[in-house]
């Protein structure tokens, strides 16, 4: 690693659209970056969202230099973040847009390997599952250093739905949707917890019906297609997410996300990217945690995660090596 990337702390935006500004905007309230240097193949897009986010900086209490680049700024640059790609429709799931991202993924990730980016790729483009498996084939970075965004943001509404139900603060709700970012997910409710009490214990002393979890993770499954129904698109709640895996990189926390990271048999499944338990710190996804799965937990995680591999098998031998 150069000298120059180890005294600036720069971040990269690949895609200025309403994702990638969500992301951009929300990081302006983080200390500490020196640069941030935004990216899309319209040209004059990037160079007016730079303008823009440049204008507010002295009400934002940072020094951070906000500037359009090109992929030659990548070398430098400790983070990358990739939000380019097609947007979800109403009616869409998140696997059809398999094809069309993954050609447009091998070029980004393509042009940051020749251009020497030896940092950490986060990827938030959809099917993101796909996408960060994608992205790892064609940047030639360690596994470690790939992470998709995955069920932080899945996870961030489950919380909330909880809170809502139980009338605690989501910060003390522990519980994680695991596996694809899109319709297989699923919560393993033997692993959730309030504080540190089971959340079935307290589901049972409180006489709450088992059937309202049931009605909690629905609501959270199908959330992102209602807000495309009504606003054509969602991106404030995954811009927010992104800070917090790109703050847990930054600032080396060893924070555990449900991010989208390689499994090497955690949870009895190899090779290909789903989402996790995850250790993030300054070397990217560091640890999996691996949660004492039920039969029922382990077959829908399998499911899931099969679910991809057959996706990515089925239509993407022609675009990368898929082993």
């Amino acid at each position: 690693m150069s000298d120059e990337r180890i005294t600036k702390r720069r971040i990269m935006l690949v895609g200025t659209g309403f994702v990638g500004m969500s992301f951009a905007y929300s990081m302006l309230q983080e200390k500490g970056i020196d640069e941030m240097v935004l990216v899309d193949v319209n040209e004059d897009k990037a160079r007016g969202e730079a303008m823009d986010l440049t204008d507010g900086l002295v009400y934002a209490d940072t020094k951070m230099k906000v500037y359009s680049g090109t992929y030659a700024d990548a070398e430098f640059c400790n983070i990358v973040v990739l939000t380019a790609g097609a947007a979800q429709k109403p009616g869409q799931s998140r696997l059809e847009l398999v094809k069309i991202n993954a050609k447009i993924t091998k070029g980004i990730c393509e042009q940051l390997k020749a251009n020497k980016f030896k940092g950490i790729l986060v990827v938030a483009n959809n099917p993101v599952d796909i996408m960060t498996y994608v992205a790892w084939k064609s940047s030639g970075l360690p596994k470690e250093h790939v992470i998709g965004s995955g069920t932080v943001l899945d996870t961030a509404r489950l919380r909330v739905e909880l809170s809502d139900l139980l009338g605690f603060a989501p910060s003390n709700i522990h519980a994680y949707i695991l596996g694809e970012h899109g319709d297989s997910s699923f919560v393993s409710w033997t692993n959730s917890y309030i504080g540190c009490k089971s959340l079935l214990e307290y589901l049972d002393e409180q006489q709450i019906s088992l059937l309202k979890l049931q009605n909690v993770y629905i609501e959270v499954r199908d959330k992102a297609y209602k807000i495309i129904d009504l606003k054509k698109a969602t991106y404030y709640g995954i811009g927010l997410a992104l800070k917090r895996i790109v703050s847990a990189i930054l600032n080396n926390e060893h924070c555990i996300l449900p991010v989208s990271s390689y499994q090497d048999g955690q949870y009895g499944q190899y090779g290909y990217f789903i989402s996790t338990p995850t250790v993030i710190g300054s070397n990217g996804a560091t640890q999996i945690l691996t949660l004492p799965l039920n039969e029922n937990d382990q077959n829908r995680f399998n499911n899931s995660f099969n679910t991809l591999v057959s996706t990515i098998k089925e239509n993407l031998a022609d675009i990368i090596d898929v082993d």
